[in-house]
C-alpha cells in the first residue's frame, strides 16, 4: 500500500501517493488556511495509504495534520533528523524547513550532484547541494506573488494584475508596465543569485526549478537547465521509502 506525502508551505498544502517505485497518479491540494480534520476528512475519503510523511514550514497545520492521521497510520515529520540519504554541512540544521530538505532529497536522486535548487513558492528559496552530497546552506527572497501583491496593496492607484509573460520590456498600460516590472526585474533578480550561488560553490551545478513561477521564470532565465514540479514530492517519497522501511 502506499505512503501519503504532504507537502504543508504557507499558501498551499499539496498530497500525493507514492510507493518504492515512484509518484502515483492520486494528488490532492487544499489551501492551508482550509486545513483542518474536516477537510482532511473529505480529501482523504476514499484515499488509502500504509504510512504518512508530513513536510511542514506552517507549525499550527503541522499538529493539525499529525493528530489527524496518526488515529490512522504510522505518520513521519520530516526534518534534520529524518533518513535523508545525503548530510547535512549547516551549523542550524533545525533552521532548515522540511521543503527544502526534501528538494535537496529529490535533486540529488533526479538529477545529480552539486545542484542548486529554486523553488517558486510564497518565498523563492535557493537551496544549495554540494557534491559530497550534502546540503549546505542556501537563499530566502521574497516570492513573485508576494512582491507584486505587495506592490498593490501598498499604492493607491496601482491595479491587481496576473503574472504573465510581458510582450515587451517598454509598458504600454498600467498593468503592462507592472507586469514587465515583476517578470522581468524578477528574472534579474534570480540570474544574479545563482551568479553568486555558482561563484562560491566549487564544480558546475545542476540548476533546477520548482514551484507555482518556476515555469514563467525559468523561460526567460536560460541558467535555470530544467523545471521539475514533482521534485518536493519525489523527495518526500524517497525520505518515506527510508522511515518506513
Amino acid at each position: 500500500m502506499p505512503w501519503l506525502l504532504i507537502d504543508n508551505s504557507n499558501t498551499r498544502t499539496k498530497f500525493a501517493l507514492g510507493d518504492a517505485t515512484g509518484l502515483l497518479a492520486w494528488r490532492g491540494v487544499l489551501a492551508t488556511d482550509e486545513v483542518s480534520p474536516d477537510a482532511l476528512t473529505t480529501l482523504l475519503r476514499d484515499v488509502e495509504f500504509s504510512a504518512a510523511l508530513v513536510a511542514s514550514v506552517v507549525p499550527a497545520k503541522a499538529h493539525i495534520l499529525v493528530d489527524f492521521l496518526a488515529k490512522r497510520v504510522p505518520v513521519h515529520r520530516l526534518g534534520p533528523l529524518s533518513p535523508l540519504g545525503i548530510d547535512i554541512d549547516y551549523p542550524f540544521p533545525d533552521q532548515i524547513g522540511a521543503d527544502r530538505l526534501a528538494n535537496a532529497v529529490g535533486v540529488v536522486h533526479r538529477h545529480g550532484s552539486p545542484a542548486i535548487v529554486i523553488d517558486f513558492g510564497t518565498a523563492v528559496t535557493f537551496d544549495v547541494v554540494n557534491a559530497a552530497p550534502a546540503y549546505c546552506g542556501g537563499v530566502i527572497a521574497p516570492g513573485l506573488g508576494a512582491m507584486s501583491g505587495y506592490l498593490t496593496r501598498r499604492t493607491a492607484l496601482l491595479p491587481k494584475f496576473d503574472l504573465v509573460e510581458p510582450t515587451s520590456a517598454i509598458g504600454k498600460s498600467t498593468i503592462h508596465a507592472m507586469q514587465a516590472g515583476a517578470v522581468f526585474g524578477y528574472r534579474g533578480l534570480v540570474k544574479e543569485i545563482i551568479s553568486q550561488l555558482r561563484s562560491e560553490l566549487p564544480g558546475t551545478p545542476h540548476i533546477v526549478a520548482t514551484g507555482g513561477d518556476a515555469a514563467l521564470i525559468a523561460r526567460g532565465v536560460p541558467e535555470i537547465q530544467a523545471v521539475d514540479p514533482d521534485l518536493t514530492l519525489d523527495g518526500l517519497r524517497l525520505v518515506a521509502a527510508r522511515a518506513f522501511a
